[in-house]
Order: structure tokens, then C-alpha cells, then sequence
């Protein structure tokens, strides 16, 4: 992947934080919740209370463990939180997913030398930096004439090239790409995903045509980003292996599109911060369209 020189991206930062004329803000976030829907096989989201007054009471704990010194009998709450840092909108690590017997992520990085007991220490969430430049939302549904993506249903480079086309957009070098399926439209409702639109998505071809475009990060409004099933034989996620671990693309997964879909808003100002992890593979984001 082509990646220009630092006054390159200060130039073209410059530039796209020019892009809005309005001031208005769309959020693109899933929102997160207790037992939210996720990917079979991810932990369970949890949000359970930590700490609270009243258990601080009955304890003796701080700050009710000095009744002198909290006369205004002061207390507070805290949660622990659990669950995989793929759940809701979020954005793929270099180190999310492997090829060959080796184990190996983008860059020739093996998971076998390079992940400890507390996570990857290369191509991990620490070294995701802010996503601050054109966003371009390439509505496929509503270019064929549907509200959702069918079952299944892959999305190829023409496609994306039809969906560009009707909306007279052009991708260029360091976009960041939205693909809409319209599977959002039913969210969070994971069993009418799964019958409406679910495993709807790009295939490699449409992988290739964004890489190609010169797309810097691509997401979609689904859990997966492409079609599943997987349309090539004997690779369970071809496009995944394609953009990150073969191209170093980072993936997003369930941003929502629908407002901007809605509002036939296709390029806008695009704004996600990832949380700097270290060892994780991934990060959740709150991405927002400023248009």
C-alpha cells in the first residue's frame, strides 16, 4: 500500500477538514449495551456495577469508613466492563487475523513469537492512530433499487463502481470507504438481520477494487465486512486475509449508514479515534460523519 510522505498528510488533512459546510453531525456508532448482539463465538458483552453507595455502607468500605471525615456522606459507582474489543463498531488491528502454518499477520509478524500471555506486542490496537479524512459512503442497495442487501448477497468491484457512479463520487488515495448493505436498517434485531440481509458483503473481488481505489481504511454496516459464506473454496475469510493481512487495510465492522444513506449524504468529513490498547487486536471507535 502507497503511503504518502508526512507534509502529504498534513496537506490532505488540511484539506478534508475542509470538507463540511453544513455542521452537521452524523454518529455512526452501534451504542454499546449488556448482551448486545456479536459475533458467534465472542464473549459476551457485561456491565455490572463495581462499586455503589450502598455496598460501600454495608462494607465499611471508602468512603463510608471514616464517618468524621465524610459528614457529607459522599459515595460514588463504578462498573467493570468485559467482553471482546470486537463488539459494536470497531476497527480491525494488523494482528487480528493469520495465514499459513506459521501463524503470521501482516508484515511476516508471527503469532506464535509475537503474542504473550497478555496480548500481541506488534501491529497491536497501541498502534492505531486517530482516523481524521474523506469518508465515502457507496450505497450498493440503494444503487441496485433495494432497502437491503438479500442473504448472501457478494458485492463485487462493479457494484461498488455502480454505487460510486450514481452517487457522482470518485474514491481516492487515503479514503476511508463505508460499504452499506443496509443490514443496520434492522438493528439491533440480530435474528431479522440474519433473515433479511444477513452474511450479505464484499467478496475479493469488491476487496480489490477498494485496494485498488486507494481506499486507507474500509468498514461496512455489517459484523463481518464481507459476504458470507465465503465464495472462495477452502478460505473461510478471504477478504479479511486480503486487506489486513496481505494489503495492511484495516477493516471497520457495523457502522451505521443509515442516516447518511437516508440523507443521500455520500462524502463527508470521517472522524474515529480507536483506544491505543496495547495487545489488543482491535479497538472499539465512535466514528462520526461531519458533513
Amino acid at each position: 500500500m502507497n503511503v504518502p510522505n508526512q507534509s502529504g498528510r498534513d496537506s490532505d488533512l488540511i484539506r478534508c477538514l475542509g470538507l463540511p459546510e453544513k455542521g452537521t453531525i452524523y454518529d455512526l456508532s452501534s451504542g454499546w449495551w449488556r448482551h448486545m448482539p456479536n459475533f458467534d463465538g465472542y464473549p459476551r458483552f457485561e456491565v455490572v456495577t463495581y462499586n455503589s453507595p450502598s455496598g460501600q455502607r454495608v462494607d465499611g468500605r471508602f468512603p463510608f469508613d471514616d464517618a468524621v471525615a465524610n459528614d457529607v456522606e459522599f459515595g460514588y459507582v463504578s462498573e467493570l466492563v468485559s467482553g471482546s474489543l470486537h463488539t459494536g463498531t470497531h476497527i480491525d488491528a494488523l494482528c487480528h487475523v493469520t495465514r499459513g502454518p506459521d501463524d503470521e499477520w501482516h508484515g511476516g509478524v508471527s503469532a506464535n513469537r509475537a503474542v504473550g500471555d497478555y496480548g500481541a506486542n506488534r501491529g497491536d490496537a497501541s498502534t492505531l492512530p486517530p482516523i481524521i479524512g474523506r469518508g465515502v459512503l457507496l450505497d450498493v442497495p440503494g444503487s441496485l433499487g433495494m432497502e437491503a442487501l438479500p442473504p448472501g448477497f457478494a458485492i463485487t468491484g462493479e457494484h461498488l463502481q455502480s454505487a460510486a457512479e450514481r452517487a457522482g463520487v470518485e474514491v481516492t488515495s487515503g479514503d476511508t470507504v463505508l460499504v452499506r448493505t443496509g443490514q443496520m436498517k434492522y438493528w439491533p434485531d440480530a435474528d431479522r438481520i440474519r433473515r433479511e440481509s444477513g452474511g450479505s458483503g464484499v467478496d475479493v473481488d469488491g476487496a480489490r477494487w477498494l485496494a485498488e481505489h486507494g481506499a486507507r481504511h474500509v468498514g461496512a454496516d455489517t459484523m463481518s465486512f464481507e459476504v458470507r459464506p465465503s465464495t472462495v473454496p477452502g478460505n473461510p475469510l478471504p477478504v479479511h486475509l486480503y486487506l489486513l493481512q496481505e494489503r495492511g487495510i484495516h477493516i471497520l465492522e457495523w457502522i451505521y449508514c443509515e442516516k447518511l444513506a437516508a440523507d443521500g449524504v455520500s462524502t463527508f468529513l470521517f472522524v474515529a479515534l480507536p483506544l491505543t490498547i496495547r495487545g489488543g487486536t482491535g479497538s472499539p471507535i465512535r466514528p462520526i460523519a461531519i458533513v
